[in-house]
């Protein structure tokens, strides 16, 4: 009975009409499923997988001409904010900062010594205007006496003798006036002098300071080209630190995706390291200020030749979630793909102003020991001697 339904045209006929409608149906509901997903959902996300992890990349670089005398970190290693990295010799350093601190005793000294001068033309000028008041007090009184009592050659004399103490007086004057130029209004700690030789000394500390280089920021060494025993000039790069706690997303949209994208809408990233099974929740931080081939190295000249429309990117930055970023930790330069929810468009379309700075740590901690250095030499060279 079957084979003769088989063979029959008419139920075979009827069969493919059956299997053509269910799979008109089928079509006609994926295609009314997806129409009604795009309606309620997938027309207010934006996608692209043309987005990679970026991240501050910061480079450590000699700060002085030396030698490498020691490393302490290599690529790969993690090292925190201020851990030392390198080591130079530090010879040459601390013998300036011996020289220096011996041109500041000697100034010292100097400016002490102008100070005693000035002191000694001092006692000379009330000496001096002692004997001018004396001089005048007896020329006044030879003068005053009666006709022929006081021979003229006395009174000359007298005024000879005044005269004298007068030009004692104007020596004695011009001395102290000299010797007050380089002293007048500072005392020896901030004589002029001396302020120009406490900066020599301070500037030799911090190039001996400057033979210990340490990490900026914390985060994973690399790019290391430094090797011991290399001499490297000041600006040299050694190596570089990258802070893979604050690492964001740079997703280069079309920009017929970016008319209702706004700063702070919610994004959704996945990894190629992880796979989908690793969701990352982060937010628009910011959009670029100039597509990509803006900035480009070679940037198009369309004024130019035959000109074909190509469709530009605009890279926006997504802000991920610390604590999921230390769960799985990313690298730089990673492909992400990047889910933005753009239902919500009331935020901004330009990121505010910066609210935080980054800042790095120079190592430079010799400060206070330079002051204390500095008070003692001070100190020790502006005493009486016994």
């Amino acid at each position: 009975m079957s084979d003769l339904l088989t063979r029959d045209p008419a139920a075979r006929a009827a069969r493919r009409r059956a299997c053509l409608l269910a799979l008109v149906v089928f079509v006609l509901l994926c295609g009314l499923s997806y129409g009604a997903w795009w309606l309620l959902v997938g027309r207010f996300h934006e996608t692209t997988d043309d987005a990679y992890v970026a991240g501050n990349i910061v480079a450590v670089t000699a700060r002085e001409n030396a030698t490498v005398m020691a490393l302490h970190a290599d690529n790969t290693q993690q090292v925190r904010r201020g851990q030392l990295l390198v080591e130079m010799d530090p010879a040459t350093a601390r013998v300036k900062l011996e020289a220096a601190e011996a041109r500041l005793a000697r100034a010292v000294r100097a400016v002490r010594g102008n100070f005693a001068g000035a002191d000694t033309y001092r006692a000379q000028l009330a000496q001096a205007e002692v004997t001018l008041d004396q001089a005048k007090s007896d020329y006044d009184r030879r003068k005053a006496a009666m006709k022929g009592a006081v021979s003229g050659e006395e009174l000359a004399h007298a005024r000879e003798a005044m005269d004298t103490a007068q030009a004692a007086v104007n020596a004695a004057q011009s001395g102290l006036d000299q010797a007050q130029t380089s002293i007048a209004g500072a005392d020896v700690a901030h004589n002029p002098e001396v302020l120009a030789a406490i900066a020599d000394l301070k500037s030799a500390a911090l190039v001996l300071a400057h033979m210990k280089v340490v990490a900026p920021v914390g985060g994973v060494i690399a790019q290391r080209t430094v090797q011991v025993g290399q001499h490297v000039s000041a600006g040299t790069p050694l190596m570089a630190v990258v802070p893979l706690d604050a690492v964001w997303i740079d997703a280069n949209f079309k920009e017929v995706q970016l008319s209702d994208m706004r700063v702070g809408q919610k994004a959704a990233v996945t990894t190629d390291i992880y796979g989908s099974s690793v969701i990352y929740h982060g937010h628009v931080s910011g959009l670029g200020a100039g597509t990509g081939s803006a900035f480009a190295i070679l940037p198009p000249q369309n004024a130019s030749g035959n000109w074909i429309k190509i469709v530009q990117r605009v890279p926006v930055r997504i802000a991920l979630d610390p604590a999921e970023v230390k769960a799985h930790p990313l690298r730089v330069g990673l492909s992400v793909s990047v889910d933005v929810a753009v239902r919500d468009t009331s935020g901004p379309l330009v990121a505010g102003m910066a609210a935080k700075s980054m800042r790095a740590d120079t190592g430079d901690e010799a400060a206070a020991t330079i002051d204390a250095q500095v008070k003692k030499i001070i100190s020790e060279n502006s005493a009486r001697a016994p």
